[in-house]
C-alpha cells in the first residue's frame, strides 16, 4: 500500500493521521510543490493529493481515502455502528471539510482577517462541543478528530488564538497532541510549524 501524501495540506495530514491511529503499514510518498509522479497522473484523473493505492486500486480524495482504511482496517474503529451517530459524524467531517478546510485554505499565504474572525468563531463553537466530552463527538477518538486536528495544529501558524472562550479547545488540542498517533502523522514540515511543546 502507498499513500501519495503532501508534507503540508490538511487533507493528507488527515490521512496520515489515520494511518497511525490504526497503525496501518502504508509507504508514504512525500509529493512537493505539485511535482506530482506519473503513477498519479494514470491512477487518479484529478491529479490531486491525497491518493492511496492499494494494489490495483487507486483511492483519492482524502475522506473516501479515511472512510476506505477504516472499513478496510476495522480496528480501532474511528466511527460508530449506529447509522444515526454514523450520520452525525458524517455531517461534521462535512462541516469540516467545506468550513474549516476551505477557511484554512483561503488562509495560506494571505492574511485574510474576514476569514480568521470565521476560524476563530468556529473553533470557539468546537471548544463548547468539547466542553462534556473527551474528544469531539464523544469520548471515542474517530475520524471527526482525525479530521479537524490538522486545523487545530495550524491556527497558530495562521495568526489565530480563539481566547478565553475556548478553554476547553485548548484542553481537547492537548489529548489530540498528545496521541502518539497525531504525532507520527505529522511531516517534518508540519512539525516546525510550532513547538511540540506548546
Amino acid at each position: 500500500m502507498i499513500l501519495y501524501s503532501s508534507p503540508i495540506n490538511l487533507h493528507s495530514h488527515r490521512v496520515r493521521i489515520v494511518v497511525a491511529e490504526k497503525n496501518i503499514g502504508v509507504r508514504i510518498v512525500q509529493v512537493r510543490d505539485g511535482n506530482l509522479p506519473p503513477d498519479i497522473q494514470l491512477l487518479n484523473p484529478y491529479n490531486t493529493l491525497p491518493t492511496l493505492v492499494d494494489r490495483e486500486l487507486a483511492v483519492y480524495h482524502s475522506r473516501i481515502i479515511i472512510n476506505y482504511l477504516d472499513e478496510r482496517f476495522p480496528q480501532p474503529p474511528l466511527m460508530p455502528v449506529d447509522p444515526k451517530r454514523r450520520a452525525h459524524f458524517r455531517l461534521a467531517l462535512h462541516r469540516i471539510e467545506n468550513d474549516f478546510y476551505n477557511l484554512a485554505a483561503r488562509l495560506d499565504g494571505q492574511d485574510g482577517e474576514g476569514e480568521k474572525r470565521q476560524l476563530r468563531e468556529a473553533m470557539i463553537e468546537v471548544s463548547e462541543a468539547v466542553e462534556s466530552s473527551r474528544f469531539f463527538l464523544g469520548d471515542e477518538f474517530s475520524l471527526v478528530d482525525c479530521s479537524l486536528a490538522p486545523v487545530l495544529w495550524r491556527l497558530r501558524s495562521y495568526g489565530i488564538d480563539p481566547g478565553p472562550r475556548a478553554e476547553a479547545l485548548y484542553g481537547y488540542m492537548r489529548r489530540v497532541f498528545g496521541r502518539p498517533s497525531f504525532m507520527e502523522g505529522l511531516s517534518e514540515l508540519e512539525r516546525d510549524m510550532r513547538p511540540l511543546a506548546a
